[in-house]
């Protein structure tokens, strides 16, 4: 099939920063991790830490983000294919997660390489206490030269459990860690400009900062095995990206070719500068409690011109929020713009509607003198288009 690049410049060279990447997550897939009858395929283990110990030992610090828990529970509770209730997951996924850890162990082991089982949800990453004390473990466990392998902690998880979350999970702790580069491993060799196995298609080899993905053509993928496709693969990378961190795409048996900079999968740009970690946590992790929707003038003073939000762009509010929660702030048209910290609660701000602080101070008190929502504390949403 026949490549293009989306505005990207010098693909060779940008492939290289995989392999000299010092920090790394590395995400790999169920499919990619079993037989396809619910036995952990210890070949794919084993050729999946071969590359994980080059890395390694050529000097970087490396994170394993694994699915298959789930389904390496099928054999040993007699099942032929994912179960549909959750609590039959959750039953497979505690059952499968020591099986894996187990040849996990044994296949690194060979490669003298001590590893690490941390498991995490995606609402772990999503309050300030919890996000700092996942980046303090793992922290600790890479500079003590471990190899956290990460899942998400599908036995106790309260809500139904996809199989893709753990493509978004690899990102936030690619944030978390201030990783230097994302690859996400998958049955899926690359990114293409519509269904890979329609006639013409053509692999879009580099994704540029500011490309444009309407065009592309994509869908959730689902078998016995597993949920998930490359809509989340495209989210993972969103969200990686956002952060600084580029994230290379491919499938687990190139994982070799990608280290050795070889021009294959799809390698995507990061967006501009590192974001700090608490810019990071406000965008992607951290619970929105409402929303404050505000005016177009408003819109463009916190979007373009990095204003604080002050009270006269408000059209109104929602939620239930205190002050100092996370919001989301949205447009006339309800679509996210921003999220940060508020200064005022859900009770306090639908007084404030449209008025100045001036006014405020006058009607109010002195101690409503100050924004809605500072600059400092506010991160911008940038919205990505995708066609299924």
């Amino acid at each position: 099939m026949s490549t293009h690049n989306l505005a990207m410049p010098n693909p060779v060279t940008d492939r290289t920063k995989l392999r000299a990447a010092r920090r790394i997550v590395v995400k790999v897939g169920s499919s990619s991790l079993t037989d396809g009858h619910g036995s952990v395929s210890v070949s794919a283990i084993d050729a999946l830490t071969r590359v994980v110990s080059q890395l390694y030992h050529g000097g970087a610090q490396v994170i394993v983000v694994s699915s298959g828990a789930i389904a390496a529970g099928f054999k040993p509770l007699g099942l032929d294919r994912r179960p549909r209730d959750l609590a039959t997951q959750q039953a497979a996924a505690a059952v499968g997660q020591s099986r894996l850890m187990a040849q996990y162990s044994e296949s690194f082991w060979k490669h003298s390489i001590n590893v690490a089982q941390v498991l995490l949800t995606a609402e772990d990453l999503m309050r300030r206490t919890q996000y700092n004390n996942a980046f303090r473990s793992l922290n600790r466990l890479l500079n003590l030269g471990v190899v956290p392998v990460v899942n998400e902690n599908d036995a106790v998880a309260t809500h139904e459990i996809r199989f893709g979350d753990n493509d978004r999970l690899a990102a936030l702790a690619a944030s978390v860690v201030k990783a230097d580069a994302l690859f996400l491993l998958s049955d899926v060799d690359a990114l293409y400009d519509g269904p890979p196995t329609r006639t013409g298609a053509r692999r879009i080899a580099n994704v540029s900062a500011d490309a444009n993905l309407s065009h592309v053509t994509v869908g959730d993928a689902e078998s016995e095995i597993g949920t998930g496709g490359m809509v989340t693969k495209l989210q993972a990378a969103s969200i990686a990206t956002d952060a600084g961190i580029p994230t290379f795409l491919t499938s687990a048996e190139n994982a070799q070719a990608a280290i050795d900079g070889q021009d294959i999968g799809t390698w995507f740009e990061s967006r501009g500068q590192r974001k700090s970690a608490r810019n990071a946590w406000l965008q992607h992790m951290a619970v929105s409690r409402g929303q404050i929707m505000i005016d177009d003038g408003a819109v463009e003073a916190i979007t373009v011109r990095h204003r604080s939000l002050l009270p006269a762009g408000l059209i109104g509010v929602t939620g239930t929020f205190e002050a100092g929660d996370v919001v989301e702030v949205v447009n006339a048209k309800s679509m996210v713009v921003a999220r940060g910290l508020t200064n005022y609660s859900v009770n306090e701000l639908p007084a404030m509607v449209g008025k100045s602080t001036r006014q405020l101070r006058t009607e109010l008190g002195p101690e409503y003198d100050r924004v809605v929502m500072h600059t400092d504390d506010t991160v911008i949403v940038k919205q990505t288009t995708l066609t299924r």
